[in-house]
């Protein structure tokens, strides 16, 4: 059997779709499953046993047409028996709608929306966890016929492991604590761990090579290494302080445990890394507003941004201290 799944975006997302993928593999012999995805992902599936990966610029194939176009490339390359549709957004709609019309089995994932609508509510007090995205994912594949019974437990990758890896920004503002505080918090760690540097943006890597300077017992990272580099070098690290980001999602691909700091955001909404502890979550517990919001794009509605301001730095030192 062959299953031809997609996700396009964003990282985060699409890394916690391995070790789903993975684990499927295994418990189903004889299972092939094809991903879709963009090229620049290939990395975070490399060396998966019976799965290809199929790297695409998705802005080439615009509107229906040129779903129409994707849709028949890849049913000519791989004559896929049905399809796992994991994002369940526009483009993903269309192709989905057009596999079916060519009476392909097709699945689409519940993202939750209501559910995750209700979470971020601020008048909503009786805060409930939902359904771990990873088990969503799952559930695609299980109505597939496909057994998908997940261990929610990262691998170790490296028995190597020294420093500590920091990654102080996020893609929205509602994710990441002050620039200030991760300095000084930096700067705490550098005393007692030599502490590596991750990020993305030049602005970040800007920032970061100023830290460097600023900070004795302290590496850069960011801007300088490649996607399977970067997985290699997170893996010999003893922990990984990370945002409510992708940063988090890579730890678990490599088996390192990650302290994850959380503002607007919750674990709650169902995005905690694959395998990581609800131990390791540093934030303000005592706002009844949060979570205001699933990706952590939403203006304060309190103007203070108190999830933010109000977290505590020695909180992230004692558990790496503890480590």
């Amino acid at each position: 059997m062959t299953v031809l799944a997609y996700r396009f975006s964003a990282f985060g997302d699409v890394a916690m779709t391995v070790p789903v993928i993975t684990e499927i593999l295994e418990q189903n012999p004889g299972l092939k499953i094809i991903f879709l995805s963009r090229e620049n992902f290939r990395a975070l599936f490399a060396d998966i046993p019976n799965l290809t990966f199929k790297g695409v610029n998705i802005d080439e194939y615009k509107g229906f047409f040129g779903m129409r176009r994707l849709q028949q490339e890849l049913d000519e390359e791989f004559a896929p028996d049905c399809v796992a549709d994991l994002h369940d957004v526009i483009r993903t709609k269309i192709l989905s709608r057009i596999f079916k019309q060519k009476n392909f089995r097709v699945q689409i994932i519940d993202k939750g929306k209501r559910e995750k609508e209700h979470l971020t509510d601020i008048w909503n007090i009786d805060k409930k966890p939902l359904k771990h995205t990873t088990e969503r994912y799952a559930d695609v594949f299980r109505a597939l016929g496909l057994q998908a019974t997940l261990s929610h437990r990262y691998r170790t990758v490296s028995e190597v492991k020294e420093g500590v890896g920091f990654a102080p920004f996020a893609q929205h503002k509602g994710k990441m604590m002050p620039v200030e505080k991760s300095f000084e918090l930096a700067r705490v760690l550098a005393r007692s761990h030599k502490v590596y540097f991750f990020g993305g943006g030049k602005a970040e890597v800007e920032i970061l090579k100023s830290w460097e300077e600023k900070i004795s017992n302290s590496q850069n990272l960011a801007g300088t290494l490649t996607l399977p580099q970067e997985l290699a070098k997170i893996a010999t690290l003893k922990a990984m302080i990370s945002m409510d980001s992708a940063n988090m999602h890579l730890a678990s691909l490599v088996g390192t445990r990650c302290i994850s700091v959380w503002g607007q955001t919750h674990p709650y909404a169902g995005f905690l890394g694959y395998g990581q502890s609800l131990e390791d979550v540093v934030h303000v517990k005592d706002l009844t507003c949060r979570p205001c919001s699933v990706f952590g794009d939403k203006e304060c509605y309190r103007g203070d941004w108190a999830c933010l301001h109000e977290l505590d730095v020695q909180q992230v030192v004692a558990k790496i201290n503890q480590i």
